[in-house]
């Protein structure tokens, strides 16, 4: 049996179709014991609103959407999309919202999904995440006119509001505090190339080398992923001068990071430093414990969730956020460097 309709919630209780609809959208026009009859009925069948139709009517979805096109077994191993997530849900829950996560294999069908899930009026707005150079999603979801927050910036995000830290500042601090401690050769293994969070890291990583006078500054893109970052380690430590401080933009990697070190038998922070751009449960707990950029993921996604709220209540509400810098927690991972031969 298909999804129930007024007309037959109306056959079932013996009344029209218009009673039904007055009783289920709690307007006048029937009697309390009619209405409670319909009501009743309804709930037997399981009947619920549908999204389209409660759209034409001015009602709500009750949803927001949150389309990730990353390999979904990334995704899976990273503590930083599940703090997010968690407070994604965390600050939607308390105004009964729901936040439909759906994950895709690129950004064509990311943006697919935007148009069907605005067409079918299944979400009232949506979360955007890893902005992109020239982002071709950004006009889409202008056209659209779904209320929108994007995480990320500053700027090249069109008209949307967003929230954003300040991702070269951020990594400026690693390399100052890597140069202080006496590193002349730093390895940056970055994200996606695409996105504009890694360009930015990237050109901090050079810029803050050509300032400091650093002997080798290099970034190397990769997916994310601890099969990545452990293959660039690993081919980092094999050069005949090898880096002795690397920077991973995810825990994930960093943690690969050290497993390498270990078989590679390169000692951590003796011969090599490590830092991990993202902190998390995973990097306090490792031997040794991982330096890494902290910040309250989890606040994050909460705040993202009034943001957007906000402008669905009301567009005018729409502005940039910017919160604090991510602070450098020292811990084991990083010391001088050794005098080890290859330095």
């Amino acid at each position: 049996m298909g999804r129930p309709t007024i007309a037959d919630i109306a056959r079932r209780a013996g009344v029209s179709k218009g009673a039904v609809s007055f009783a289920l959208n709690g307007r006048p026009g029937v009697s309390e014991a009619t209405r409670e009859r319909i009501l009743r009925v309804a709930e037997e069948m399981n009947w619920r609103p549908h999204s389209a139709a409660r759209a034409l009517g001015g009602a709500r979805a009750g949803a927001v959407g949150l389309v990730l096109a990353r390999p979904a077994r990334t995704i899976g191993l990273e503590p930083f999309f599940s703090q997010l997530l968690s407070g994604l849900q965390a600050g939607l829950s308390v105004r009964g919202t729901a936040l439909h996560l759906l994950v895709v294999e690129d950004t064509a069908a990311e943006i697919e999904v935007y148009r069907r899930w605005t067409s079918e009026h299944r979400v009232d707005g949506f979360v955007l995440v890893d902005l992109q150079v020239r982002d071709p999603r950004i006009p889409v979801l202008e056209e659209l006119g779904v209320p929108t927050t994007v995480i990320g910036g500053p700027g090249r995000h069109g008209r949307l509001p967003s929230v954003w830290a300040d991702d070269r500042e951020a990594m400026v601090s690693i390399v100052d505090y890597l140069a202080a401690l006496g590193h002349r050769r730093i390895a940056h293994l970055a994200g996606l190339p695409a996105f504009q969070h890694t360009q930015r890291r990237v050109r901090a990583v050079r810029d803050s080398a050509k300032r400091l006078g650093l002997t080798d500054a290099v970034s190397l893109p990769t997916d994310f992923s601890d099969a990545e970052g452990a293959a660039a380690t690993r081919a980092l430590l094999a050069r005949p001068q090898r880096p002795t401080a690397i920077i991973y933009d995810s825990d994930v990697m960093a943690v690969a990071g050290l497993g390498v070190a270990a078989e590679m038998g390169v000692a951590v922070p003796g011969e090599l430093s490590v830092v991990s751009f993202d902190d998390s449960a995973l990097a306090r707990i490792v031997h040794p414990s991982l330096t890494a950029l902290s910040r309250d993921t989890f606040a994050l996604g909460e705040q993202v969730a009034r943001e957007l709220l906000a402008v669905v209540d009301d567009p005018a509400a729409a502005r940039d956020v910017k919160n604090p810098t991510p602070r450098l927690t020292v811990r084991e991972s990083t010391a001088p460097p050794g005098l080890d031969p290859g330095n």
